[in-house]
């Protein structure tokens, strides 16, 4: 399988993140870690394996990137707005470094999936949400997508609204959400065992499938077992069971 690494400065955080290519050829996704994962994660986790042959037939092209959650929503020492405004900065490399350089890996302005597990998950719910034209597919498992759920105090601004897709869905309305509904569509996957009601991951995923269904977007929902908990080895299954669909 072929690994190619590359370092991307982002001017917003001051610092260059790390971007990790696996495969050839195919649909590219766009995979971020989990809570302050680094890019290498995904195939240390054995995410990479679980879909090694889609990969080696050229029918999918990973880029899995660094978190920036160190300095954003896992500071817990920062009130949430603060750390909403924060991350911008990781919003800003995403947008302005990595989806050009993939871009130009593509040949072309092709459309990205996005992925990811726990926080990774959340992370592709906002950007896919928030940039449906760069982002019109979102694989989100096990995912809390309230941020202040994540051991956040203090007043909440815009920042933090326009970062909480909980919030923010359930006011779409308009132009906005006719686009959403013919661009924008959601997997949303979680097990219902051990870990993902400590994480709020379970009821989280129900609340976002809600207001997804209220608003007409295209979405999915799928509930694994009682037995299938908020882990490595549960994300391997589902990764691997639902990715051949779209690519």
């Amino acid at each position: 399988m072929r690994e190619h690494w590359v370092e991307l400065f982002s001017p917003a955080i001051g610092t260059a993140g790390s971007v990790v290519r696996y495969g050839h050829f195919g649909r590219p996704v766009l995979v971020f870690p989990s809570e302050q994962g680094r890019a290498s994660d995904f195939a240390g986790n054995g995410m990479v394996g679980a879909v090694a042959d889609l990969v080696d037939a050229g029918r999918v092209k990973l880029f899995c990137v660094d978190s920036y959650d160190a300095a954003s929503w896992a500071a817990r020492d920062l009130p949430l707005e603060e750390r909403a405004r924060k991350h911008g900065a990781f919003e800003s490399w995403i947008v302005d470094q990595v989806v050009p350089f993939i871009h130009q890996d593509q040949g072309e302005a092709a459309d990205i999936i996005v992925t990811g597990c726990s926080m990774g998950a959340f992370h592709a719910l906002n950007f896919a949400c928030k940039r449906a034209d760069l982002f019109p597919l979102a694989m989100c498992f096990s995912g809390n997508y309230d941020p202040a759920a994540w051991h956040g105090w203090g007043d909440r601004g815009e920042a933090t609204y326009f970062n909480t897709p909980v919030d923010y869905l359930a006011n779409l309305h308009g132009d906005h959400l006719d686009w959403l509904r013919s661009r924008l569509s959601v997997l949303l996957v979680c097990g219902q065992g051990q870990w993902e009601d400590t994480t709020g991951a379970l009821a989280s995923t129900r609340r976002v499938a809600g207001l997804l269904a209220e608003k007409g977007i295209k979405h999915e929902l799928d509930l694994w077992g009682h037995d299938v908990p908020h882990d490595w080895p549960s994300w391997r299954a589902q990764w691997a069971h639902h990715l051949p669909r779209f690519c």
